[in-house]
């Protein structure tokens, strides 16, 4: 049966269509800039709901006003960008789209297009701006129609008395919201785009309504992770990592017209980073995310962005499809590059040589100089530009004779009625690579605590050669750092009494910290910098053995390739805690499971841990359906 809500949208469609206008455009966006709020623009001159706006009008309307009415500021964070796409239209287009950030350009006159049923991964190096667009984008600082709602995932539920479960499904504003739109729309002539808005608008109300509502906010809770006791536990419990999936969790249940995501696998293990890749699969409406994952990127994206020299440039597909296409644009764009050059010098040579020769000479002379103008004035292909390649290396250590670091019949919990794992009897040495996987909370990042020291065992005992040198890398490294210090004097400060300046911009620079960026004070910069600060310090201790927990959060795509790299490269050992399938993949060749109290071998490799996590994922729901 209908819901109440499909009857009265039913029976919208037999009002009257919107007559087409035949006033003159810069008459009637002159009409509508006198009368901004009788016909539904808003004060600030961005356009909201208006039945008869065109376009044309639209860009009429934006180039009458000034264009700081079109800017805000907020904290070092100024955007410029006028609307291009119609005002009731679900796609966002987004034309002299200009951001800047503490006086630095981001971006400058670029067309942001996102289209409705779309996923697009927005790809760039650390600090091109990637994280501060999608805040300029959700805090409206462009003119998006306000009928676009829009959700950026940037921080944790507040902690409170709510459970998990109740934190979730608080959408009452959003309900409010909702309705009063669903009233507006009720209001205006049934245009083909009202109608279809109107329609979301009671799908989405249905869904906030239906008696189905706790066991769907429940179901997204426990596709990351949240069993059913976690769900009733309140949110004030849970740590910050636990909290940011709840807010994901509503994130998804609120289902926006326009979602943003900002590294949403940085607080996820590989079980519920694969949920959240086959979920978002089915989003329906814009989605909008930065993602350093390769693998999830493939899963979830029909579009990739890409943030590069102050533009964007979209490309169909997913990344790997991305990737294929780039390289091709690149290879033609350098190839007619390479052509238009060499006519150019052999040209200038003609004209050179024969310019003042005889007068057939001189003719064919002049020729070549009107054709060489002509090709000049029509536009000359610029020279593909590849980004900046990124060389981190990790001195190379020498062999310490085994057992390096070894585990006897351990067991850990954090009390004795509440033990994580027992009779744990595994061994690294500068030969191994070792990747931990199991859900959160079985004890991943314990058990590096466990060889570096920081924690002692219940029982067993964790033996290190004494010459052992370790290097500990985990999320919570950059706090650490002094955030009025710029990189450069920060690592003189830890490392000055070894090295110049000069040498320790060399030894920062590998790791993509250059130019201006290292006298930048360290709390300017962004998050996937300040992991690049802390690894040209881990690097600069020479350990024996890397033990890095989720090192992937903030870097970029081509940090993390070099990462990869620089460990392939290197002599030592490495344990490994990390969401990334790919990174895994390249870089290690065992894997240890952790979970019900053990911690075990798994027997293949990460794809295939990858494909008994998803049957999992399958088994569950044909559970659920058969219920």
């Amino acid at each position: 049966m209908p819901s109440d809500r499909k009857k009265k949208a039913a029976a919208t469609k037999g009002k009257p269509k919107a007559a087409a206008s035949k006033a003159k455009p810069e008459d009637e966006a002159a009409a509508q800039a006198e009368g901004a709020e009788e016909d539904g623009t808003d004060t600030d001159g961005t356009p909201m709901m208006s039945a008869n706006v065109s376009t044309v009008n639209l860009q009429a309307l934006a180039a009458s006003k000034s264009m700081k009415d079109l800017t805000v500021v907020d904290t070092g964070r100024s955007c410029t960008g006028v609307l291009a796409s119609h005002p009731q239209a679900r796609d966002v287009h987004i034309s002299s789209f200009t951001l800047l950030y503490h006086g630095h350009d981001l971006l400058v006159d670029a067309d942001l297009e996102l289209n409705y049923g779309r996923r697009y991964g927005l790809l760039g190096p650390n600090g091109c701006g990637k994280s501060c667009m999608l805040k300029a984008l959700a805090a409206r600082e462009v003119p998006i129609p306000k009928h676009i709602d829009i959700y950026l995932l940037d921080r944790e539920i507040e902690a409170s008395d709510m459970t998990a479960l109740e934190a979730v499904m608080a959408v009452d504003e959003e309900k409010t919201r909702l309705e009063q739109e669903a009233e507006y729309l009720a209001q205006l002539e049934m245009t083909d785009e009202v109608e279809q808005r109107l329609s979301d608008v009671y799908d989405r109300l249905d869904a906030l309504d239906s008696d189905l509502v706790e066991v769907r906010a429940a179901s997204i809770l426990h596709g990351l992770g949240f069993s059913k006791e976690m769900q009733r536990k309140r949110t004030r419990e849970f740590s910050g990592g636990w909290r940011m999936r709840i807010a994901l969790a509503r994130a998804l249940f609120i289902d926006p017209t326009m979602l943003l995501l900002d590294e949403p696998t940085n607080h996820l293990d590989l079980e519920a980073c694969v949920w959240l890749e086959e979920h978002l699969a089915k989003f329906k409406r814009i989605l909008l995310m930065v993602s350093h994952s390769q693998d999830f990127l493939n899963g979830v994206c029909t579009n990739i962005i890409h943030m590069q020299k102050k533009s964007l440039a979209y490309y169909s597909g997913n990344y790997d499809q991305y990737m294929q296409t780039r390289e091709e644009l690149e290879e033609n764009q350098m190839k007619r590059y390479k052509w238009e050059q060499e006519q150019i010098s052999n040209m200038k040579e003609y004209i050179a040589r024969f310019g003042h020769g005889s007068a057939k000479l001189a003719r064919q002379a002049q020729s070549k100089e009107k054709t060489l103008a002509k090709m000049v004035r029509g536009g000359l292909t610029e020279r593909v530009e590849t980004d900046k390649v990124i060389r981190i290396r990790f001195e190379n250590v020498g062999k310490l004779p085994p057992p390096v670091l070894q585990f006897a019949d351990v067991a850990f919990g954090y009390s004795k009625d509440k033990v994580l794992y027992s009779h744990v009897d595994l061994g690294v040495d500068l030969d191994s690579r070792v990747a931990i996987v199991g859900p959160n909370g079985a004890g991943k990042s314990t058990l590096l605590k466990l060889m570096v020291g920081t924690l002692e065992p219940l029982d067993g005992m964790v033996k290190r050669h004494n010459h052992l040198r370790i290097g500990q890398y985990h999320q919570h490294l950059t706090e650490l750092l002094d955030p009025e210090l710029t990189p450069l004097e920060y690592m003189l400060k830890e490392y000055g009494r070894d090295i110049g300046e000069e040498k320790m911009r060399s030894v920062i620079g590998r790791f993509g910290i250059t130019g201006q960026t290292q006298t930048l004070p360290i709390k300017n910069l962004s998050d996937g910098l300040k992991s690049r600060v802390v690894f040209a310090w881990l690097a600069h201790r020479t350990p024996h053995m890397l033990l890095l927990d989720e090192p992937t959060n903030h870097l970029d795509i081509e940090t993390i390739d070099s990462l990869a790299r620089a460990i392939n490269e290197w002599d030592g050992g490495l344990v490994l805690v990390s969401h990334d399938f790919r990174l895994i993949g390249q870089v290690c060749n065992e894997i240890w499971e952790v979970g019900g109290g053990k911690v075990n071998k798994w027997q293949g490799d990460i794809q295939s841990y990858k494909a008994h996590l998803k049957a999992t994922h399958e088994a569950l729901d044909s559970r659920k359906d058969l219920k």
